[in-house]
């Protein structure tokens, strides 16, 4: 079941994502993945539009050097986050957090399967620690 992995990028989706990122230079799949969250609005929101869009949120984290948790989940994107060192803009961080926020709002796939999984609270305070990295 998916909601077993808490982590942003412990599921299938965001490791495919993170290959792809390994293959651009620029934010274009960062921007892409945040807007694909955002272009839902009200609308029903699927779970792999919702770990994409984390994974981006994350990578813009990274990006303005707040890294949170470094282990092999995160060896692609840390790599790559060194390599580039894009400095984020205001309105690319005010978007990941727009995203985040998205994604714990109704109607969500992804909420709905960690609210019926074992470990709720500790994906919510994995996306509450992305958030605070990200308003800093």
């Amino acid at each position: 079941m998916r909601t077993e992995e808490i982590g942003i990028f412990e599921n299938e989706t965001a490791c495919d994502w993170l290959y792809k990122l390994e293959d651009r230079e620029d934010l274009s799949l960062v921007m892409d993945s945040l807007d694909n969250v955002l272009d839902v609005e009200d609308d029903y929101l699927e779970a792999f539009e919702a770990e994409e869009g984390l994974a981006a949120a994350e990578t813009v984290a990274r990006l303005k050097g707040e890294w949170g948790m470094r282990d092999a989940s995160t060896e692609i994107v840390d790599k790559w986050v060194e390599e580039y060192k894009i400095t984020p803009t205001k309105n690319l961080i005010k978007k990941s957090l727009a995203v985040v926020a998205r994604i714990q709002k109704a109607p969500s796939e992804l909420l709905e399967l960690q609210k019926d999984g074992k470990k709720f609270d500790e994906w919510k305070n994995v996306l509450d620690d992305l958030t605070e990295r990200l308003k800093r």
